[in-house]
């Protein structure tokens, strides 16, 4: 683990260089490849030593982290060819890369806490530095605001375990949550994170101001730290979850459904992929809670597969904000004509938005479609209309922005370069093809 680390923190020099942008970004794929050939931790933990370690679940998302951070340099081009301060770009890109390799690979809660906290100060200057609107201070201050808040219970929380338990090693934890203010504690940070609804407000407001590198961060790994971080303390709360979680799970569950409805309203490209974020990890939400074999491991693979297609979609959404300087859905109309080579992607990852097969979010919707009804039929009646609806915003944000009478102030056609389409091939191919090897994803349970 230490060598990775090493590998990162002596790269960062490098991204001050300006001519060596390439380099960076092939040697962080490359860290990436060396955690794939050298550790494969199937059925136990791997790589232990100090407070650091891998399981399959952390292996998992310490490669996905690699692979966004690499796609995230690719689609931020712009930032490079104009000199936008593009060291400085970089630098904060492997400080977030470090961070959530920190925190995936932490075998202490309190180290998982600690770092889990900091990856918020790369995204927040991300978000500040190379935001599109004056709005994007707001953005930022939402943004703290309301993951610091909810963290601070979490940071109490973890006291008083340590208090009575005298270590915070989550794979040697016994201590069992009996009280419910305890169980508010470990549970609202995490919430926020994921974002459950009512507590999502900030995170459409940082999509939409954040550039295309923090939307695709903040989609691709950063939500998933919230899902993470219950599925590592859900054991120490099984009994008093018996009694509260179905009250989450109600507003998850429901939530998702209304948030859908919002999506159909949106009139912003990125804002609407955004919301159906928030849709999706309801579904992430409620799977999880209810605490069973098939939820656990859907909301794994389902976490996965939106990281993939949610980051996608907003690649394509900065290609047309690129072209045409806007984002509103009433001027990016008829984009078949003036982009006919990014029509069949925007299919692509439109298909893999609604959990079409062989993408890995129907993998993972029906695991935690089966994991609900199982835990109550009651619950089918809202995912009838979350999947419904799912299905209706994507075909939605499809169809307009496809289809329709061209903006008369466009007299072009506009092409795609080499670089576009092999980063949109790269969030497309393992979005379709992890489903191979789908059996790994419950090993770690």
């Amino acid at each position: 683990m230490l060598k990775f680390m090493l590998f990162i923190l002596f790269l960062m020099p490098f991204s001050f260089l300006g001519s060596l942008w390439w380099v960076v970004q092939s040697s962080v794929i490359l860290v990436g490849m060396f955690i794939v050939f050298f550790y494969i931790p199937i059925h136990d933990a791997s790589c232990l030593g100090y407070s650091m370690g891998w399981d399959l679940l952390s292996y998992v998302l310490v490669l996905l982290s690699c692979w966004i951070c690499f796609l995230m340099m690719t689609a931020s081009f712009s930032v490079y060819s104009d000199d936008f301060f593009s060291g400085l770009f970089v630098f904060f890109i492997l400080m977030l890369l470090s961070f959530l390799l920190l925190s995936f690979s932490s075998v202490s809660l309190f180290g998982f806490y600690l770092f889990f906290e900091s990856s918020l100060i790369p995204t927040l200057f991300l978000i500040l530095g190379w935001g599109y609107q004056p709005e994007r201070l707001q953005a930022g201050v939402y943004l703290m605001f309301y993951t610091l808040f909810a963290s601070l219970p979490l940071l109490v929380g973890l006291f008083y375990i340590y208090e009575v338990e005298g270590g915070l090693m989550y794979m040697v934890l016994s201590y069992e949550v009996n009280k419910s203010v305890m169980y508010l504690c470990l549970m609202v940070a995490f919430l926020v994170k994921m974002p459950m609804f009512m507590v999502h407000l900030w995170l459409p407001k940082a999509h939409v101001e954040a550039p295309v590198s923090g939307s695709m961060i903040l989609a691709g790994v950063l939500l998933k730290l919230g899902g993470y971080g219950l599925l590592r303390v859900s054991k120490m709360m099984s009994l008093v979850g018996l009694k509260f979680n179905y009250m989450f799970m109600s507003v998850s569950v429901f939530g998702g459904f209304l948030v859908s409805l919002i999506c159909l309203r949106q009139s912003d490209l990125k804002s609407l992929i955004a919301y159906s974020s928030v849709a999706h990890m309801g579904l992430v939400l409620g799977g999880l809670l209810t605490l069973n074999f098939w939820g656990c491991i859907g909301s794994v693979i389902l976490m996965v597969g939106h990281g993939l297609c949610s980051s996608g979609l907003f690649c394509l959404s900065n290609m047309v904000y690129e072209r045409l300087g806007s984002r509103s859905l009433f001027i990016n109309k008829g984009l078949l004509v003036f982009m006919p080579s990014m029509g069949l992607w925007w299919f692509l990852l439109s298909a893999g938005n609604m959990a079409a097969p062989p993408s890995l979010n129907l993998m993972g919707e029906i695991m935690l479609i089966n994991s609900m009804v199982s835990w109550s039929w009651l619950t089918m009646m809202m995912l009838m209309l979350l999947s419904f609806f799912s299905a209706a915003y994507t075909l939605y944000m499809y169809s307009v922005s496809q289809h329709g009478k061209v903006y008369s102030g466009l007299y072009a056609c506009s092409g795609g370069y080499f670089r576009e389409y092999m980063l949109l091939l790269y969030h497309w191919f393992p979005l379709n093809f992890l489903i191979i090897k789908s059996d790994l994803y419950g090993m770690w349970l």
